[in-house]
């Protein structure tokens, strides 16, 4: 069984409360979701020797989620992200031949959604069985998207598994595309680097970017690259080998093709993260066709968590499920049009165990 408890978690400036939920089951794992940006805030699991500890960034309190330094370099920290995740090159976007200008927060890139995304907006909090679910309704032209959107997160937790399960519908033709960007050390929040964590990414192909950062187009096979994680291998073990996609990037911050099919009632395996130090793994699956996998290289102390520790580059990794960037702009990519009368889904797991 899964307990569900609701409380404040402080005030925005005009008085809004934000709550946090908190589910927890009986092996004492819990995971808590502000109806600030619908954010993941903390995320407790046992490690081998059955000591719980908070395997995810952020902060202890609302004025950390809020404070104008954070929302200027925004990382990002557990919040759900949209109407658009990733990148849309140039700001815009062409969708039956009208062109939509969007906010601009990364240079002429739009960034998740532009400066003022779905994680800086409150959600409605509703219980459900064995979770939560956060709403919100997005204006027609909020941050430059056409229709009126109605999105939702369900989070649920079942023994060590948070699934989440996305759904959008509109009133115009838009493009949508969700998702969470939890930052994951294994070892512990503030815990220190992630270059020891082994990561295994099912993907055999990837997608490079240029220097804005935005996808090329073209598919490229991981063989014989720093990208291959096809068998586990420690993230920091080519971290810093000579590879142009590496220098762009600061190191990891690409799109991964995932391998296999995700059917109606299956998900597709994305990656596997073992900590040898902590002996924790996650385990992600989903319904999405792509994975962001960023190694925290922009990371650079500004920032203290709950814990009150410094977050300094390659302190936490993100493996957010997602479609691919830029796919409004590039036909060869899955497409994420939603159209009136459809229901936009997604859905990832992120199991926790402790392997023998």
């Amino acid at each position: 069984m899964t307990s569900i408890d609701r409380a404040p978690f402080g005030e925005l400036a005009d008085g809004t409360v934000i709550e946090k939920w908190t589910l927890t089951n009986a092996s004492g794992m819990s995971v808590s979701i502000l109806t600030w940006g619908a954010t993941i805030q903390s995320v407790l699991v046992p490690d081998s020797a059955g000591v719980l500890g908070n395997v995810t960034l952020g902060f202890a309190d609302l004025a950390g989620y809020t404070d104008p330094a954070y929302l200027a370099g925004n990382p990002f920290f557990g919040a759900t992200v949209g109407r658009y995740a990733n990148r849309i090159a140039n700001g815009s976007f062409t969708l039956d031949g009208e062109t939509y200008k969007l906010s601009q927060n990364e240079g002429q890139t739009t960034l998740h959604g532009g400066a003022h995304g779905f994680d800086q907006r409150v959600w409605t909090a509703t219980a459900v069985d064995g979770g939560v679910r956060m709403a919100y309704d997005s204006a027609d032209g909020e941050q430059g998207f056409p229709g009126a959107v109605h999105a939702s997160v369900t989070f649920t937790l079942n023994g060590g598994c948070l699934r989440l399960d996305y759904q959008a519908t509109t009133d115009r033709p838009t493009v949508v595309a969700l998702t969470n960007h939890a930052y994951w050390n294994l070892s512990g929040e503030g815990g220190g680097t992630i270059e020891n964590h082994l990561l295994h990414i099912a993907a055999e192909h990837y997608t490079p970017v240029d220097a804005t950062l935005i996808p090329t187009g073209q598919v490229t096979p991981v063989a014989g690259t720093p990208f291959d994680f096809r068998e586990p291998r420690a993230i920091g073990s080519r971290l810093r080998d000579d590879h142009p996609q590496l220098t762009i990037g600061r190191g990891y911050d690409h799109n991964y093709v995932l391998s296999g099919e995700a059917g109606d009632d299956e998900l597709r395996l994305a990656a596997i993260v073992d900590d040898p130090a902590s002996g924790r793994r996650l385990t992600i699956e989903t319904s999405e066709p792509g994975l962001q996998f960023y190694a925290g290289n922009f990371l650079d102390g500004r920032f203290r968590g709950a814990t009150g520790r410094q977050y300094r580059q390659g302190d936490a990794f993100a493996l957010e499920t997602q479609h691919f960037p830029d796919s409004p702009n590039q036909p060869d990519f899955p497409s994420t049009v939603l159209r009136p009368g459809d229901t936009y889904t997604s859905t990832t797991t992120l199991t926790f165990t402790v392997p023998a």
